[in-house]
C-alpha cells in the first residue's frame, strides 16, 4: 500500500491529478480520510495544499498587493483574468485563520470565472496574517483583532482599490466570505455601498439584526446542517430580512458541518455540499454581476 500511496503523492505533486482526485484515491487505498492523512503525513513529513487553480495558470494574473486603508496599509492577494476586457470585482473575506492558501485559491477560482478577485488580509492592522498567525490555526480572538466595523472599512477600501483598475466594472461589485468571514461579509454588507451581490458561507448574522435594513444587495447564504452555533440565527434573520424587504435566499445542506467548503480541512469538508454551494454561488454572481 505504501508504494501505491507514494505513487499517488508523486502524481499529485506533479500536477497530474487534482486535490479532490488525490483525496478520493487516498481514501480508497487507506479506507478513511483520517488514515489517509496519517499515512500521507508519514510519507511526506508535511501536508502541502495544492489549490484547485494553479497560481501560475497562464489565464490569470495573480500577485500580492498592498493598498491604502483608513487605519493602516492593507495587504491582499489579487487574482484577475489575463485576457483583455471589463470584469466585475469581488472581495473575498477569509476565515478565522487569516489569509491562507485556501482563500487565495478561492480568489483564483473566481478569477477563472471572469472576476477580478481581491482576497483581503483583514489582520493587516496588526501586521498581517503571517505575523499574527504564523501557524495558520483558527484564532479564537479574531473578533477582537478585527472588529466587524474595521473589516467593513478595509473591505470598502478594497473596493476603492479595485475601482482604480481599468479592467474592473465599478458598478458590478460582489462580496463573499467563509466562517468568520461569512459573518463579516453579512455585517460588512450593512455598511459597504455599491454592492450588487453578497454570499455568506456559514456565517453569523449582523448584530443587532436591525442593521440589515441598510443592506443594498441580495444575499445568498449557505449553512451546514450540523452547525449549532450559527444556525439558530437563521429564522430571526429571515424574519428581519423580510421585515425590511431584503432579498435573502439560503440553503441548509444535509449532513454538512460548519466549514464544509474548505477542502483543506478533511474533518469538515463535505464534497457534495461544497460542489452544490459553489455552483449556486457562481450562478448567483453571474446573475447579479455579469448581467
Amino acid at each position: 500500500m505504501a508504494e501505491k500511496i507514494t505513487e499517488l503523492i508523486r502524481q499529485y505533486e506533479d500536477g497530474k491529478i487534482t486535490r479532490r482526485e488525490f483525496m478520493r484515491k487516498a481514501v480508497a487505498l487507506t479506507g478513511s480520510l483520517a488514515a489517509s492523512y496519517t499515512l500521507i503525513d508519514a510519507l511526506t513529513h508535511s501536508r502541502v495544499y495544492a489549490g484547485e487553480v494553479d497560481p501560475n495558470d497562464p489565464a490569470l494574473l495573480c500577485h500580492d498587493v498592498e493598498y491604502s486603508g483608513r487605519a493602516t496599509p492593507v495587504f491582499g492577494y489579487l487574482a484577475r483574468p489575463a485576457a483583455l476586457g471589463k470584469f466585475p470585482a469581488i472581495v473575498v473575506i477569509h476565515s478565522n485563520q487569516g489569509l491562507n492558501d485556501y482563500t487565495q485559491d478561492v480568489a483564483r477560482r473566481l478569477a477563472k470565472q471572469g472576476y477580478v478577485s481581491l482576497a483581503v488580509d483583514f489582520l493587516s492592522r496588526h501586521g498581517g496574517t503571517k505575523k499574527v498567525n504564523p501557524k495558520g490555526e483558527g484564532l479564537g480572538n479574531i473578533r477582537d483583532l478585527a472588529p466587524w466595523y474595521g473589516v467593513a472599512e478595509d473591505a470598502d477600501s478594497g473596493f476603492a482599490f479595485l475601482r482604480t483598475f481599468p479592467d474592473v466594472r465599478a458598478d458590478r461589485l460582489g462580496l463573499v466570505g467563509f466562517c468568520w468571514g461569512g459573518e463579516m461579509t453579512f455585517s460588512s454588507a450593512t455598511q459597504v455601498r455599491g454592492l450588487r451581490a453578497v454570499v455568506v458561507f456559514y456565517g453569523r448574522s449582523p448584530q443587532p439584526l436591525d442593521l440589515v435594513k441598510d443592506i443594498q444587495a441580495p444575499v445568498l447564504a449557505h449553512y451546514g446542517e450540523k452547525d449549532p452555533t450559527v444556525n439558530p440565527d437563521i429564522p430571526s434573520t429571515e424574519e428581519a430580512m423580510k421585515k425590511y424587504n431584503k432579498s435573502y435566499a439560503y440553503k441548509i445542506y444535509p449532513g454538512a458541518q460548519h466549514g464544509f467548503h474548505a477542502d483543506t480541512n478533511p474533518e469538515r469538508y463535505h464534497p457534495d455540499a461544497a460542489k452544490e454551494a459553489w455552483t449556486t454561488t457562481l450562478a448567483f454572481f453571474k446573475r447579479y454581476l455579469q448581467g
